[in-house]
Order: structure tokens, then sequence, then C-alpha cells
């Protein structure tokens, strides 16, 4: 994103529209910082600009992952569907993906506000593949690495700044204590916030089966969840 200057007046009114303190004003204009934006297009959508000065310049490799890890309305190749990741894990009940006696993770660097460098998440990655994981194929995020074994990403993506990026894959339920424990320490490493999901089919008894190992690491765990209504149908047998 850019600003017209034959346009702007620099009322400063777009800058706390910027997810990512982007926009900044000197005494004689109101700019977008190149190398912090993340090309969400907040700023431009909010319509609060009175001379429409803000306009979206031509993205061209490697700039489109930000808007394409930014931007909702953007969509992704490998899913056909707009966003920075897959079917969420919420909706397990329909999509089948994560069978018994495995779990699903969701990895999640930056938050709007925060941002993240895509360097951040190569460490995680490479970390989390130190396990010999199989990353999501239809996760945008697994398309960027140039080594899916190693979770090494291609070069000219490491600086690339995003709002958030999803790193998904799957586990079996033994290798669960050691991916918490790969995770915890690569946190240590990176220069942003992130989340981590996870998700285990219930048990034939209601239990979680994943919940008893979260406990026993004293890892702090919010249940969150989705209320499947009857409205989506079932994708798998079993």
């Amino acid at each position: 994103m850019v600003i017209n200057q034959d346009f702007c007046v620099a009322c400063g009114m777009c800058i706390n529209r910027c997810p990512v303190a982007a926009i900044k004003k000197d005494e004689k204009s109101v700019r977008i910082d190149f190398d912090e934006c993340v090309e969400c297009g907040v700023c431009k959508r909010s319509r609060i600009c009175p001379r429409d000065a803000l306009e979206q310049q031509e993205l061209t490799y490697p700039r489109t992952i930000r808007s394409l890890m930014s931007d909702v309305l953007v969509v992704a190749p490998e899913s056909q569907i707009s966003g920075r990741g897959t079917e969420e894990m919420k909706t397990n009940e329909v999509t089948g993906r994560f069978k018994d006696g495995w779990v699903g993770m969701a990895l999640e660097l930056g938050r709007p506000g925060v941002a993240t460098r895509m360097y951040d998440v190569e460490k995680a990655a490479m970390a989390i593949a130190k396990e010999n994981v199989t990353f999501e194929l239809e996760n945008p995020i697994t398309s960027m690495m140039s080594d899916k074994k190693t979770g090494k990403f291609k070069e000219e993506l490491l600086n690339e700044r995003v709002l958030s990026a999803i790193i998904e894959f799957a586990v079996p339920i033994e290798k669960t204590e050691t991916m918490l424990k790969r995770v915890t320490d690569v946190s240590k490493e990176l220069e942003t916030v992130f989340s981590l999901c996870i998700c285990s089919k219930v048990a034939a008894d209601g239990s979680i089966p994943h919940l008893k190992i979260v406990e026993k690491m004293k890892l702090w765990c919010s249940p969150n969840g989705k209320v499947n209504v009857g409205l989506g149908r079932p994708l798998y047998k079993g």
C-alpha cells in the first residue's frame, strides 16, 4: 500500500487504522513504511481517507505473500480459501483430519498489532521438523518451504512481514510431550507472540487424549471449540 502524495493532505486520519503501525507522520507528510507494511489492505478498506489517497500498488513476488498472509480477501491457491490456514481444527467432526491416536497442532505466530517476520516462522518450523512431522500440504505456509523435511523456507521470503502465519501438522499421541517441549524451547528465540492450538479426537469414554499430557507439563490450556449445529456433513467414514 502507498499514499499518493498528490492527494494526501497529511491529516493523519489513516494512522490509527493500521494494525501494524506502518503509517508514519512527520512535519510535512504522512507515509507508509514500505518495510513495515504487511499489505493487509485495512487502511484503504476503512475508507477513512478524505481524499482517497491510499492506493494499492501492484504486488510482485515475494511481496505477494504479505497480502496472502494478511489480507482476508486474498485466496490461497493451495486451499482455494481465504485466510492463513485450512479448515480449522475445531471442525474436525466434519473433516475427520485427525484420527484416533493422533494429535493435530497449529502454531500461529504474530497477531494484528504485532505481526511477524518469516524468519521467525522458519525458526519454529525447523524446530518442529526435527520430530519428522508432516506439514499440512493445503496450508499456504507449507508451500513456502524449500525443504519440507527440515522446515527450511525459501531464502527470499525470510524478511517478509505478515500479520500472522500458521504452521499446521499432526503427530502421533506419543510424541505430544516431545513436540510441546520443542515449541516451548523455540519460543525463547522468537521476536513475536504465538499461540498453539492442539486437537485430538474425543475418546469413547468422553476423555480428551492430549489433555493429560498438557496438564502433566503444567501448561495452561484454554478449552475452545465449535458446536456443529448439523449444517455440516462429515466428509469421512469411521
